[in-house]
């Protein structure tokens, strides 16, 4: 008679078992996690089953929602739903694809000028004061100016390379405390190299903090990206909720009574994204930091 085999489940797989374990365990962070999700997945998916055609219709300008306008039309009479469900995966991948590039920016250059210290160091230190001090939308509109932002790449790549100076002093500060440990020192003593001890020993111990700090870097994109859409420093060409805000702004939607679904429309996707992002955070900041944790 055969015994049944008993589930082997390894240490990193019960350990994220034990993650989303507590993560549907916070109300707050699973309401967070199901709007991400939920947002992200009608951005990616939605252009895959919508029509794309949304003609001009003069005969339905500034139109109230109804059977088949659900939110209503915009001022050339085109359908409100659709410019919302094709409009969100510009923002969405600007928003990461920024994010993933200030992680990666502000972690590399952050580890290596604390772990070396010296002229490296206080030359990047002294790039990322003169960075911050110039205001970010600022610098935002120069570079628009002299770059053509037609695409959604050259926007994450704008935004991405700078926003890191902050993240940057942080990611530094973590591993000039995390350079004097034991392990750390161990590695050195093994003469592992200097990438194997920065990349595979200090970086990993900070996977929480970095993850939390990609989030926040997600909402901070999505904010530059739509401010350079309402200030029109961005091309407006095609369909997003950022072109849509602007455009609500310059044809005086404001101003028409039956405009009011066009213009909260984007704005009420945008800060349910926001909100979802902010919430998610907290959640993962009190489970990966134990001080919060143990509270």
């Amino acid at each position: 008679m055969t015994q049944p085999t008993a589930a082997i489940v390894t240490p990193r797989a019960s350990a994220v078992q034990g993650f989303f374990r507590e993560l549907t365990r916070s109300k707050s962070g699973f309401v967070g996690l199901i709007i991400v999700l939920l947002i992200v997945g009608m951005s990616a998916i939605g252009p895959l089953v919508v029509d794309p055609s949304n003609p001009t219709d003069v005969n339905a300008i500034w139109g109230r929602p109804s059977a088949a306008h659900w939110l209503g039309t915009d001022g050339a009479g085109k359908d409100t739903f659709k410019q919302i469900v094709l409009g969100g995966r510009t923002v969405v991948f600007v928003g990461f694809a920024a994010a993933a590039i200030t992680t990666v920016i502000a972690v590399v250059i952050g580890s290596l000028a604390a772990y070396f210290r010296g002229r490296f160091d206080a030359v990047m230190l002294q790039i990322t004061d003169v960075v911050m001090t110039i205001p970010q939308i600022v610098l935002l509109a120069v570079m628009g100016a002299f770059f053509r932002l037609d695409s959604p790449l050259w926007l994450a790549l704008l935004i991405g390379a700078l926003s890191w100076p902050i993240l940057m002093r942080s990611i530094r500060a973590q591993v000039l405390s995390l350079k004097e440990r034991e392990f750390v020192e161990a590695a050195r003593l093994l003469d592992l190299g200097t990438f194997r001890v920065v990349f595979g020993e200090i970086v990993p111990n900070m996977a929480s903090y970095i993850l939390i700090n990609f989030i926040i870097a997600v909402t901070n994109a999505i904010y530059a990206l739509v401010g350079l859409y309402l200030l029109g420093l961005a091309p407006l060409a095609g369909s997003n909720w950022g072109i849509m805000i602007n455009d609500a702004w310059m044809k005086g939607a404001m101003f028409q009574n039956d405009a009011l679904p066009y213009i909260l429309s984007p704005v009420a996707m945008i800060v349910l994204l926001q909100l979802g992002l902010i919430m998610l955070t907290r959640t993962l900041e009190e489970i990966l930091n134990p001080r919060l944790r143990d509270k």
